[in-house]
């Protein structure tokens, strides 16, 4: 740790502290790469270059870092801490637990630690345990907000909705400009705030000095409360606001899903697939539920973790993860090698890759039932990879009409990598992609995915219901009939609405809203159409 202490004396160093700790990020990166390139065992340089990457969202670089920082300082604790966050922002939820455990050897009582623990805990699906340490911080810490907002978390998604709303309330109560606190009320979907909740929450919004991430969740929850009110126009106006803030803040760019889209149609021709031959790990055990969000796919999801060959896990950061190791970094300007790599993978390659799927979601299984459920509606974009990789598992692709899946998209603030639910635009337009990626699938591998019609699923269930039961193997249970009895824990919005039967209520909420959804209806053009013309689900 020598070199540590010695940096502090490098003037460069300091200067490039200063910078980082006023924001001034892009001041502070050529210096920190100048000086590596001079001293490039310098640790602590490493950590704050690493610090950078991590603010601009350059997770991988960052902890690629780190992991050499602690490669040549094993005892660099900060570097440690900081390696466990950048993971733990990537959903790599096990490994940074690896990191902290070492930490907490040392510092056993440490708030901060604890808390990481706990959030990577709950993502892991260790909620009793999550659960215990935020009771615990809460005792010891019990006005601080945001712990009674992460502890509120994994009590909804556990079915705990009383206790989670206490949390939210009591969050709400110490910090009545924590938009967030508010939002998470709002989000319990079930929930009605009263006139006095109502009124504090405009009171916070008349403040000139309130931060855009408090005021867009403040905006999505004083939608909720105009809905609940049946006032479509205002309900509309606060979503709009909400939304404005978090397409600045995103930096999503819908021509690169479209150009993604192109890219998969001359990628998936008739015939690719039986060119490439056999190849993948065989197992049969994952169920892929793909599509677009607030699509129906917790509702599907519920459905199959209801069987009792089928275990729910969560939306699972893994493939997403492989697919973008195999893409690699590209400079500006290079074109894209993803998707028309995985024409390039072989036989072993692709059992590789398999294998390595399987073995990074092993540690999200806990009931060794012998099939399980990756619910990440992105997906759609790897369903090809998917196919490669594991020939024997299953594909389910979830829509639902896309003016009503596009408004109820829109009204949710998720809270990270759906940057396209920021712009009715945007929304339209990656409905089309997305659209266009799985038709030419359906070409080059006809039957291969199964289509659940949300719209059906909900008027007539036990059809669809059969229909998807055989297309993944499974023999019919009664049970898949009732899911809102399946006792699991849930971390999607729309945890509180599959903890009711089935119902077709909100399938015609959109049209209270349709006046306002022109530029949806405009960047859909002709898919709006289309979207009923899409392949029957599959019996096979």
């Amino acid at each position: 740790m020598a070199g540590v202490r010695a940096s502090v004396y490098d003037g460069r160093l300091r200067a490039a502290a200063t910078a980082l700790a006023n924001g001034r990020l892009a001041e502070a990166e050529d210096p920190l790469r100048q000086h590596l390139r001079e001293y490039p065992t310098d640790v602590a340089a490493m950590r704050m270059l690493a610090e950078l990457g991590a603010r601009l969202g350059r997770y991988a670089d960052a902890a690629a870092l780190l992991e050499r920082a602690l490669e040549l300082a094993p005892s660099f604790g900060a570097a440690r801490h900081n390696l466990a966050v950048v993971l733990h922002r990537q959903n790599q939820a096990v490994a940074a637990l690896k990191h902290l455990r070492v930490l907490l050897a040392a510092d056993p009582d440490n708030p901060e630690l604890l808390n990481l623990e706990a959030a990577c805990l709950s993502l892991t699906g260790e909620y009793a345990d999550a659960i215990e340490r935020w009771e615990r911080l809460t005792a010891r810490l019990p006005r601080e907000p945001r712990l009674h907002l992460s502890l509120g978390h994994a009590l909804k998604t556990v079915g705990r909705s009383a206790d989670a709303v206490a949390r939210y309330a009591r969050a709400a109560a110490l910090a009545p400009m924590l938009g967030e606190a508010w939002f998470a009320l709002a989000n319990m979907k079930t929930y009605r705030f009263t006139p006095a909740d109502v009124q504090a929450m405009r009171d916070v919004a008349a403040l000139g000095d309130l931060g855009d991430e408090d005021r867009l969740h403040l905006e999505f929850a004083l939608g909720k409360a105009a809905e609940d009110a049946v006032d479509p126009a205002a309900a509309f106006g606060h979503y709009a606001r909400g939304n404005a803030i978090g397409a600045r803040r995103s930096g999503y760019d819908p021509d690169e899903t479209s150009a993604l889209a192109d890219r998969y149609e001359a990628l998936l021709t008739p015939g690719l697939f039986d060119r490439l031959g056999p190849g993948g790990n065989s197992s049969s055990a994952p169920i892929f539920v793909v599509g677009l969000p607030r699509a129906g796919s917790t509702l599907v999801e519920q459905i199959l973790a209801s069987h009792p060959q089928v275990e729910g896990t969560a939306e699972l950061p893994d493939l997403p993860l492989i697919a973008r190791r195999l893409a690699g970094n590209r400079r500006p300007g290079e074109p894209a090698r993803y998707p028309a790599l995985l024409a390039e993978l072989s036989p072993a390659e692709r059992a590789e890759l398999g294998a390595e799927y399987l073995d990074r979601t092993r540690p999200y299984r806990k009931t060794g039932r012998p099939r399980f459920i990756d619910k990440t509606p992105g997906n759609w974009a790897h369903a090809a990879l998917i196919h490669l990789i594991l020939p024997g598992a299953t594909i389910i692709d979830v829509r639902r009409h896309p003016l009503a899946n596009g408004w109820s998209a829109f009204r949710q603030h998720f809270a990270r990598g759906s940057g396209f639910t920021y712009d009715l635009g945007w929304l339209g337009r990656y409905w089309r992609d997305y659209a266009r990626v799985m038709a030419a699938l359906d070409r080059a591998l006809p039957g291969r995915v199964h289509r659940v019609q949300y719209e059906k699923l909900v008027a007539a269930p036990e059809p669809p219901i059969r229909a998807l039961l055989a297309h993944c193997g499974l023999p019919f249970d009664a049970a898949c009939l009732s899911p809102h009895e399946t006792r699991r824990a849930i971390r999607t919005p729309s945890a509180e609405q599959v903890r009711r039967p089935i119902s077709d209520q909100s399938v015609e909420e959109w049209q209270q809203y349709a006046a306002f959804l022109q530029p949806l209806i405009e960047s859909l053009g002709d898919a709006l159409d289309d979207f009923r013309a899409t392949p029957e689900p599959s019996s096979q």
